[in-house]
């Protein structure tokens, strides 16, 4: 280990400051890529725990290849795009999956966006005995799926779910309802997509005999217009978005049975106003696990359905004073009656193992920290691995027995270990960096020894010290609430002195459960922040009250007040840097993108005695105007909580605007409406106050694509030049 800690220690700030003398351009940032991150792309385990393939690109030419694990030695290639053709087109997959059995290969191409994180693709099977390729369907089809056998393959089409046998060809419809805008089979709605984090709405059973599959009928849920400017004629896009207060749609569940196509409906109760945000098979022909969250999101219960009949029974319950996350935290064990989950129950977010049938609750992790996730179960010796900030800060991988025995430390670097599992948990893949240490992946084993290194950005790290860059550092500064210090990062430019007065730009998102303050590589908009750092600038980011990873109670402090505290927070930082002496408190700043933009606009607008100009970047200036299930699970409705939505939305606001705005969205943001732009933009009109705005058409919430990022910055940076 000694070795390994004076390797990374050769990486640390040190290796930055040595005689740089470049300057940053946007032109390095959006147009020559020069600050590249180097990542290991399309990494996917084999069975065997020993083996892996990765996808990889060159100058057209697709290919999979795979490796030995331990060695990096290549071992064969699975797939060349320059080999296996389709009647003689060569395909170009974005990634790809394999059956169960390793014996077949999906590949995804030709991918059309649906929503924000759905899309369509050409799905070709590549079969690696007969080095044959087939077409899965004609035409574009969502979410396809090989069954737990290989034999078959699940999709969504129209709305609709269908199955194809292999061996036939023969393409079985499993609904026939699914029409636009109204009824949905087997793909989530937007909202369910946005903020319940998944996409593909149904599960094979481990057997492969059943298909469970959501329904969503969204046919009372208002639609939202926006205008595609394209063409002679702009067109409409219409489609279905439940904002705060409004329908949604009802959803049902549903199992299918192939061998009798035969449907039921699993039994979620008489209230249809509820969300079920997970579904999960359950082992040894258990069932299906169904998540049931009432409308406030408080209120959650775990479902154990029959696949005959649909009858459910509650299998564990939990009831919060604010709201409950939902995440993927859940493992069934396979003893039948148990199963390992986090919770925040004791103000922590922690690992626990609960028994329905005993009744019985154990917890595996304690302390004033938050477990992040749980990475793997090892079954064969009752193990599970998570990841937890012990200090809000960083992440580090620990493992647990079941039983709550034998609690243990894997990774010890300081700094942010991202785990990824490998089958077997033999080996775990580790993207390790620390604030001034680009990514280095790793292959560990199971006590936390390095086996090698698989990508060390080597190539970035002596680029970075070609230029000369301002030093980045962390810091605490007070908040509104007396005694309570916020977690900073500082980058000051590149000659700094403490004798000289310097602008500063303030940057942060500050939403509920977010972190911006970490020990990790790149902190947001790194290599923009040190341009500005190089023309002057001071750049401060702090997570304020609300932001994650210091226990429940600090996070959810903001409940039905979004935007009260984190403003307050952060204009209380602002005044506390006017009074420093490095600090020309007449030239401080703020931006942000999404929550950060709603917290921009709301700065400037509350904190106009500290700040003098703001940068709101797709902002809500309105939590009216965002959707339900992300506004409600903080605010509840706004017949419910008509103050908390007013009080500090920067569209009522507008009249104390004092400073200088500059007000960014693109015309199809299908996530956060052009239309909480327009109203800020027609309450600051009605006030008589003048701002500056930038609309890029046709583009959604990124706001990305050819020449915009480049124009994008360029636009914010001569804003921040002329106006800070």
């Amino acid at each position: 280990m000694r070795i390994i800690f004076s390797f990374f220690l050769s990486l640390c700030w040190v290796g930055f400051v040595q005689a740089q003398s470049k300057l940053i351009t946007l032109e390095d940032l959006w147009k020559k890529g020069t600050f590249q991150l180097a990542e290991v792309p399309g990494f996917y385990t084999l069975n065997d725990g020993t083996r892996f393939t990765r996808a990889e690109h060159s100058d057209g030419r697709f290919q999979i290849k795979m490796y030995d694990l331990e060695s990096g030695n290549l071992l064969e290639t699975l797939f060349d795009s320059e080999i296996q053709t389709y009647e003689g087109k060569k395909l170009k997959p974005s990634h790809y999956s394999f059956s169960k059995d390793e014996q077949s290969i999906l590949l995804f191409t030709e991918r059309k966006p649906l929503y924000r994180h759905s899309s369509y693709y050409r799905v070709y099977l590549y079969d690696l005995k007969t080095k044959k390729l087939k077409s899965i369907h004609s035409e574009p089809v969502l979410h396809a799926s090989f069954s737990p056998d290989g034999s078959k393959i699940a999709f969504v089409k129209d709305n609709n779910m269908y199955y194809t046998v292999l061996a036939t060809g023969e393409t079985i419809a499993m609904t026939r309802d699914g029409k636009k805008n109204e009824i949905i089979n087997g793909n989530c709605d937007w909202v369910y997509e946005e903020e319940f984090s998944f996409t593909q709405a149904y599960a094979w059973s481990p057997d492969g005999k059943y298909i469970a599959y959501y329904k969503f009928d969204e046919s009372k849920v208002p639609q939202y217009s926006m205008t595609l400017y394209k063409g002679l004629y702009p067109e409409a896009y219409t489609y279905k978005y439940p904002k705060a207060g409004e329908p949604n749609a009802v959803v049902s569940i549903h199992i299918y049975e192939l061998a009798t196509s035969k449907t039921i409906t699993v039994n979620t109760g008489e209230e249809t106003d509820i969300y079920i945000p997970r579904i999960k098979w359950m082992p040894k022909d258990l069932g299906l696990c169904v998540y049931r969250l009432n409308r406030h999101q408080n209120h959650l219960e775990l479902l154990r359905a029959n696949t005959s009949t649909g009858h459910t029974e509650v299998i564990y319950e939990e009831k919060n004073a604010c709201y409950i996350e939902i995440h993927d935290n859940l493992h069934f064990l396979p003893d039948g009656s148990s199963f390992l989950f986090t919770s925040e129950q004791e103000g922590y977010m922690h690992v626990y193992r609960w028994d329905w049938n005993k009744r019985k609750l154990t917890q595996l992790s304690k302390g004033k920290y938050d477990v992040e996730s749980l990475v793997a179960v090892d079954e064969s010796t009752e193990t599970v691995f998570f990841t937890a900030a012990v200090t809000p800060l960083t992440r580090q991988l620990f493992s647990v027995n079941w039983n709550g025995k034998a609690l243990k430390q894997i990774t010890r670097e300081n700094g942010t270990h991202d785990i990824t599992a490998i089958k077997g948990n033999k080996y775990f893949l580790d993207k390790f960096s620390t604030l001034n240490t680009p990514p280095v992946f790793m292959l560990r084993d199971r006590q936390g020894n390095v086996v090698r290194t698989l990508e060390d950005n080597s190539k970035l790290r002596e680029k970075i010290k070609e230029y000369k860059l301002g030093k980045l550092y962390f810091d605490q500064f007070p908040g509104a609430e007396e005694g309570v210090l916020l977690n900073a990062w500082v980058i000051t430019p590149p000659d700094f002195s403490p004798e000289n007065k310097y602008p500063v730009m303030m940057y942060q998102y500050s939403g509920p459960g977010s972190q911006q303050v970490a020990d990790r590589f790149p902190v947001g908009n790194y290599f923009w922040h040190q341009m500005l750092a190089q023309k002057g600038y001071v750049i401060v980011c702090v997570d304020g009250t609300g932001t994650g990873f210091r226990g429940e109670a600090f996070k959810k402090k903001t409940y039905l007040q979004l935007g009260k505290y984190e403003s307050e927070d952060q204009i209380a930082v602002a005044k506390y840097l006017a009074k420093q002496s490095w600090v020309d408190k007449d030239r401080i700043g703020i931006w942000g993108w999404s929550y950060g933009g709603f917290m921009s606009s709301t700065c400037l607008l509350k904190g106009n005695d500290v700040f003098k100009a703001a940068i709101a970047v797709a902002p809500v200036t309105n939590w009216r105007y965002y959707d339900n299930i992300y506004t409600e699970r903080y605010m509840r409705t706004p017949r419910e909580n008509e103050k908390g939505y007013d009080d500090n939305a920067p569209e009522k606001m507008a009249d104390r605007l004092k400073g200088k705005l500059l007000l960014i969205h693109g015309t199809a943001d299908d996530n956060v409406h052009l239309q909480n732009a327009i109203m800020l933009s027609e309450a600051l009109i009605k006030a008589d106050k003048d701002f500056d705005s930038e609309y890029y058409p046709d583009k959604n919430h990124g706001i990305y694509g050819g020449n915009t990022r480049y124009h994008l910055y360029k636009r914010m940076t001569n804003f921040i030049l002329e106006n800070l």
